[in-house]
């Protein structure tokens, strides 16, 4: 198989040629059809994550196509697409194939694309799990408005929920992507809404937006940070976490998450943006998506 792996922290992945891995036991082999392009591999490549273990190959949103079972796998049969979500352990789908622990490999049929499903194996899985824990609010505040929060903005408006976008100031771009799906209010992270939320979803690893989204939130609010790495808090008062406002993490997305999600995400009728990039290109893809040169998701295609 070829692949794009980082041998060394805060370096380019190099293209290389390796052997097919082979599926143990309880695990599948897929052929890589798409592999989306995270916030959370900039983390890993950055070394922003706690101990990687090097060599590894990133990408964590893959779909692809059954090719080899292990012995113990049951329910699953060659040639079906299967969405494959966060691994932890194992290596990832920026390359041709991958394995991964058949119970966390999702059935995803045949309607949609390969491209525009493989956001939805992270950016929409977590944001789905941040969406539960933020709870039943009416108005919740997106803080980043990158893969995660264009997705779960149309859930929300599906669900008959406001939401309240906040972007990096200044930036239009994204600010009239929010509009056009539909966001009550737009905004910089630097603003404050025009009435409190009653939840807010922080998808930016800027650790000085919790402030800033405690403030925004109503008293009883809740304030969730979506990210799997963030820069520090900066000290607040405690009057604005006081009046029973909670502030909480998402650590990781649980096989129920993936099932209730993808179960819903048809109906819901997700309008994917994406920009494609070959896998030789995924150096291209984390730049662009380090420097927010595109709206949406990036997509890695073998």
């Amino acid at each position: 198989m070829k692949a794009m792996v980082l041998n060394r922290l805060r370096t380019p992945l190099a293209w290389t040629e390796l052997p097919d891995p082979l599926p143990g036991p309880d695990e599948i082999r897929v052929k890589v059809l798409a592999c989306g392009v995270c916030r959370t591999d900039l983390h890993v490549v950055d070394g922003e994550l706690p101990k990687p273990q090097l060599p590894i190959i990133p990408g964590h949103e893959i779909v692809g196509r059954i090719d080899a079972i292990g012995k113990s796998v049951q329910g699953l049969r060659i040639g079906e697409r299967i969405g494959i979500p966060w691994l932890g352990h194992t290596d990832g789908g920026y390359s041709t194939a991958a394995v991964a622990d058949a119970r966390f490999a999702f059935p995803l049929g045949e309607v949609g694309s390969d491209v525009s499903l493989a956001p939805l194996l992270c950016a929409g899985l977590i944001g789905w799990r941040s969406l539960v824990i933020a709870g039943d609010a009416p108005r919740i505040g997106l803080y980043g408005f990158g893969a995660a929060a264009h997705i779960l903005t149309q859930v929300i408006k599906w669900q008959g929920r406001a939401v309240y976008a906040f972007t990096r100031p200044g930036d239009t771009s994204n600010q009239s992507f929010a509009r056009g799906l539909g966001a009550a209010w737009v905004g910089g992270t630097d603003e404050r809404p025009p009435e409190p939320l009653d939840a807010a979803i922080i998808f930016a690893p800027v650790g000085a937006l919790v402030p800033a989204a405690l403030r925004a939130v109503r008293k009883g609010g809740r304030v969730v940070c979506a990210g799997i790495h963030m820069s520090d808090i900066p000290a607040f008062p405690y009057s604005i976490l006081w009046e029973e406002r909670e502030l909480l993490s998402v650590a990781n997305l649980t096989r129920k998450d993936g099932l209730d999600f993808l179960r819903i995400a048809p109906q819901v009728g997700i309008d994917m943006k994406t920009t494609i990039y070959p896998l030789e290109q995924a150096n291209e893809a984390l730049a662009d998506l380090r420097a927010g040169r595109f709206e949406g998701a990036a997509v890695l295609v073998p």
